[in-house]
């Protein structure tokens, strides 16, 4: 990821990149000199803003919907028709939805873990493909993904969202497996609560105390902290790391 020449700069694609932890991750990016291709689905305007501040110029804005195949290879495309190559792979877009076994209906169940599904794990599996055959006959890249403590904790209020984060460590760790002779290398995030606009309605309610006292560093992680850690991944980390899930939750889960 350190080409001999001074003037390289990776190109990297990040989804969900408009807010929350994708903008300090594209924000850091940046400042170590790489170009960003900022993806957004829906918050065109906040994107277009983004890709146009950020260090170094040379920044874009794609927008896409990942729950749809078709949209994926639309994505890939245009990204690397304007960049002509991505050395890294973000996986950070997903959503988040509250859907509690007794309490939700059969109809809602099925659409809630359809929507999730396709948004925390096929999207991003469907990256990787087009990644990985990208990367592999170029001499590598990297792909990093976006997962969460929930992934091994378990969400009782969201359990789709805990199955496709671990569908997504799983899906990182059999790709690090098949590509690791190719120098395409893999590596995954897991955070715990962070203090994102996706978690504000809960951080600033009756439910912050709860979470809180989850967390002996007595918060929880900010966005730049997740993104010190992906883009050490994406750009710093030694290959014999692919494979990993790096916990970024404050110790309030603790794996065996």
């Amino acid at each position: 990821m350190n080409p001999a020449d001074p003037a390289f700069r990776p190109a990297v694609l990040v989804t969900g990149a408009s807010r929350g932890i994708g903008r300090a991750i594209a924000e850091l990016l940046a400042r170590r000199g790489c170009r960003v291709a900022v993806h957004y689905r829906s918050h065109r305007a906040a994107a277009e803003a983004l890709a146009a501040d950020l260090e170094g110029g040379g920044h874009l804005a794609f927008g896409a919907d990942l729950r749809l195949p078709g949209e994926v290879a639309r994505l890939w495309d245009e990204v690397t028709e304007a960049f002509g190559r991505i050395q890294v792979l973000v996986n950070n877009a997903a959503v988040f939805e509250s859907h509690p076994l007794l309490t939700t209906g059969y109809a809602e169940w099925q659409r809630a873990w359809e929507q999730t599904l396709a948004a925390n794990l096929l999207g991003p599996a469907n990256l990787c493909h087009r990644a990985g055959n990208a990367m592999a006959p170029r001499g590598g890249g990297r792909v990093v993904s976006i997962s969460s403590r929930g992934a091994f904790r378990g969400e009782p209020e969201t359990p789709a969202y805990g199955a496709s984060k671990a569908g997504l460590n799983a899906l990182s760790q059999s790709l690090a497996l098949a590509l690791a002779g190719q120098g395409v290398y893999f590596f995954v995030i897991a955070p715990g609560w962070v203090d994102t606009e996706m978690a504000s309605a809960t951080l600033a309610g009756p439910g912050r105390a709860e979470v809180l006292a989850q967390h002996p560093l007595g918060r929880v992680a900010s966005p730049q902290e997740v993104a010190a850690a992906a883009v050490f991944c994406a750009l710093d980390a030694p290959p014999a790391m692919t494979g990993c899930i790096i916990d970024v939750n404050g110790a309030s889960y603790l794996r065996t």
